[in-house]
């Protein structure tokens, strides 16, 4: 079985693979000129420099720029926000706890009232993060230590895997130098991999989703930072988990059993190969939030596999990030 909307031109939008490959391209690009321009080495930082103040005249030079380098968190605060007197604190230490993973910006909402619109504040405090330039939702509101370090791990992660973020070097003493006390050689993408790529498109249009599997791993295995390998892996795996199922059955037992984890992500599945993409994400969050443990735990990854599937740029994706927030703190 394969629906004509999972082809590579279908539910999976090239144009947000597009997007990821040039962010990715642009990061490495900015990496490698900064290592030519610092003789082969990557200078490192200080722990007081990874918490720095943001304002409007700075913001594409010390969050947009600094995003090709490094994932970039953003607190938007005001003073007199009692729970951002709570929060802050407990980011400022993280980041220096994280040494150099990402970085923190703080932006005074009052005083940056431009900001706080193009990001959609409606109150704070707010949480986003910014990866290669593209702005990701993180949490709203004051929230427990053990899940905003999970979110945290989260962005980590998705940085290092989807863009080959791995974060800055962060010297205590301050002085110049690289990790370990070696130069770090500007990092060069391996490949090319157009050969194994237009093989796994290849297998998916003939639905082989095993051998799609395999070759989108393939090229994984020597670049796990390559994008489209990655969006179209998760495709891939998830037309090879449908196939075969009965999408009556499926999702009669979904319907009978609302508190039943796995019958929610077998609908999920379903639900987007079949286009419904609004209708899987709302299932999976729904299942987050009336869950906890180990079934809350495999909804939400379900959800964040889904969103690789769909692209980060989706304005769908954006939308059910922030109700996967809500449902999570």
């Amino acid at each position: 079985m394969q629906p004509r909307n999972m082809s590579m031109s279908g539910v999976v939008d090239l144009a947000a693979v597009k997007a990821a490959q040039e962010a990715k391209a642009k990061a490495e690009q900015a990496r490698a000129e900064a290592a030519r321009q610092g003789g082969g080495a990557v200078s490192a930082v200080s722990p007081s420099s990874l918490v720095i103040d943001v304002d409007e005249a700075g913001f594409e030079r010390d969050v947009l720029q600094r995003s090709t380098e490094v994932p970039v968190v953003i607190d938007f605060w005001a003073e007199w926000c009692e729970p951002c007197k709570q929060l802050s604190p407990l980011l400022e230490r993280l980041t220096v706890e994280y040494n150099g993973r990402f970085v923190l910006a703080k932006i005074d909402v009052d005083a940056n009232q431009m900001l706080m619109q193009q990001f959609g504040i409606q109150g704070i405090p707010a949480v986003f993060a910014v990866v290669a330039g593209q702005a990701l939702p993180l949490f709203q509101g004051a929230a427990p230590e053990a899940q905003i370090r999970g979110t945290l791990d989260q962005l980590v992660q998705v940085a290092e895997e989807r863009f080959g973020l791995t974060g800055l070097t962060v010297d205590p003493d301050g002085e110049q130098g690289a990790q370990g006390g070696q130069p770090v050689e500007a990092q060069v993408p391996a490949g090319p991999y157009d050969a194994l790529l237009e093989a796994a498109v290849q297998a998916l249009d003939a639905g082989d989703f095993g051998g799609a599997v395999q070759a989108y791993k393939n090229v994984l295995s020597d670049d796990p930072g390559n994008t489209e390998a990655k969006l179209g892996l998760a495709q891939a795996e998830l037309l090879q988990r449908v196939q075969g199922a009965d999408p009556q059955q499926v999702r009669k037992e979904a319907a009978d059993n609302p508190g039943d984890v796995p019958a929610q992500i077998a609908a999920a599945d379903l639900d987007l190969v079949g286009g419904h993409v609004e209708d899987a994400f709302g299932r999976l969050v729904d299942a987050v939030a009336r869950t906890a443990g180990d079934d809350r735990d495999a909804a939400r990854v379900r959800l964040l596999e889904l969103f690789e599937v769909v692209g980060a740029d989706d304005p769908r994706v954006a939308a059910a990030r922030r109700a996967l927030a809500r449902a999570l703190f």
